[in-house]
């Protein structure tokens, strides 16, 4: 019988993870990456007596699942920084630790954040469809024409790790910073960035809103109509945090009437489900949540996984618990 720690694995996992999860953890994996049910997941870890589980965020971890977990659950590991999949309460009333994985991911997003800035102001999407479609028949002075990006105003929304690397590959292109967080940076972090302490404060001076904030009640639908009102006309809003903080309805209006010039998104609400009305709109440029679809960011944060659980095994402090 291995004396390995069990773990119960709920989705594929890169090569590299699953090869070093192997050396030290007896594991239960997913190789067909089958979204699994709540009865898969307390079955698949009873059955295995599992003494962990590695999870994503495409597991919602509610109080009864938690509750109905095996008795043999001591540790919970996300594949990912958000943990709003999580009811932390209810792990933390079970005596479950939970842990996350920060840091690793904050380039890639911040990269794609960029990308969606640049798709959407200069109509990428459309353009892409075009050739693709075989619809590109002459050049002309008012073709395709799009939004500049050097010089204007960025608004962020979170100014945390996230958000300052969106603030420092966007004064590459000249921008000009604006930013709402729940507290002021200090000087050598701020870099110059203006603060805007009431984010409703934030708006008036966003040609472009980057949306890096975490999702909480708080945050929940806090692009709503009202709030879109007080951006500039023509402004275009990217997200790349988590899609509840868009109310996608007044986002989806403020598109057809052309308030908003575009937008370019990463996350949605109830995704993969998506609204069906953004696929519609010739001014969106959507992506399936790539943020940190690197090699690199994705190995990084499964080996930030298993450092949690090395610790957590090895009666040391995780370095990346939550509860």
């Amino acid at each position: 019988m291995s004396t390995k720690p069990a773990v119960f694995v709920t989705r594929k996992l890169p090569d590299a993870v699953t090869a070093r999860l192997g050396k030290s953890y007896q594991a239960q994996l997913n190789p067909e990456d089958r979204l699994l049910s709540p009865t898969d997941i307390v079955d698949g870890s009873g059955k295995m007596g599992a003494d962990a589980l590695l999870i994503c965020p495409t597991d919602k971890m509610t109080p009864d699942l938690i509750q109905a977990l095996p008795k043999s659950i001591r540790a919970i590991a996300t594949f990912s920084v958000g943990h709003e999949h999580i009811n932390l309460d209810a792990a933390k009333a079970r005596g479950i630790v939970v842990t996350n994985t920060p840091d690793v991911l904050t380039d890639a997003t911040a990269d794609i954040a960029l990308l969606l800035i640049l798709g959407a102001a200069r109509r990428a999407s459309e353009g892409e469809q075009i050739v693709r479609g075989d619809q590109w028949n002459s050049w002309g002075t008012t073709y395709m024409l799009g939004v500049h990006v050097t010089g204007k105003r960025l608004g962020i929304l979170g100014m945390g790790r996230i958000g300052q690397a969106v603030a420092k590959r966007a004064r590459g292109f000249d921008m000009k910073i604006h930013y709402a967080n729940r507290r002021r940076l200090p000087p050598d972090l701020e870099q110059g960035a203006i603060y805007h302490a009431n984010p409703d404060d934030l708006l008036p001076h966003c040609d472009f809103l980057s949306i890096n904030c975490p999702a909480s009640p708080e945050t929940y639908h806090f692009v709503n109509a009202a709030r879109i009102a007080k951006l500039p006309d023509g402004a275009i809003v990217v997200n790349t945090a988590r899609g509840t903080i868009v109310d996608d309805g007044a986002l989806i209006a403020a598109l057809k009437s052309r308030k908003l010039a575009a937008a370019g998104l990463d996350v949605y609400e109830n995704e993969p489900k998506i609204n069906p009305e953004y696929r519609t709109l010739p001014n969106t440029f959507l992506l399936p949540h790539l943020g940190s679809a690197t090699v690199e960011t994705r190995n990084g944060m499964g080996f930030k996984c298993l450092d949690n659980l090395d610790a957590f095994f090895g009666n040391r402090p995780p370095p990346d618990r939550l509860v």
